[in-house]
């Protein structure tokens, strides 16, 4: 059964939390890749950051719904437009980047990595040995592997 260590890419490019939006667009060019883990000075794991996030960045904001109900007026999903906001005028990664991070070990089975890429609909996953970075699979590793 082949495993995380098997399929990783482990030349990974990262990217740290205070570096700009564009500084991270442009290394999502250069580099054609759809995302990077996000890491601090000792590579330790503390976000991941896609192409998502940049569009989400520039998406268009959906005012929410207000009802009126006994002279009273509810904002209903205003927690989610607080977070679009956020995200909106964010000018780093640390502001922009997903900190509920899933992550692997290198003994991650190709099942595991797998179900876990379809049923939390992730398709980037940062591989750890002892909480820093040591490889990163995508959805492309995935498929490669299943030819082996």
């Amino acid at each position: 059964m082949l495993k995380a260590k098997d399929i990783m890419t482990e030349d990974v490019i990262t990217v740290k939390p205070e570096a700009t939006v564009e500084e991270l667009a442009r290394l999502l060019i250069e580099h054609k890749i759809s995302g990077t883990p996000v890491v601090d000075d000792a590579n330790h794991l503390v976000g991941v950051v896609t192409e998502n996030d940049l569009i989400k960045k520039n998406k268009r904001l959906h005012i929410p719904t207000v009802i009126r109900l006994f002279d009273a007026y509810f904002l209903l999903d205003s927690g989610k437009v607080e977070e679009d906001i956020k995200k909106m005028v964010a000018a780093t990664v640390d502001e922009i980047c997903n900190k509920a991070i899933v992550s692997l070990t290198e003994e991650t089975t190709l099942e595991e990595i797998a179900t876990i890429m379809s049923e939390k609909n992730i398709h980037l996953l940062p591989v750890l040995r002892d909480g820093r970075v040591v490889g990163i699979i995508g959805k492309a590793d995935v498929v490669k592997a299943m030819t082996k």
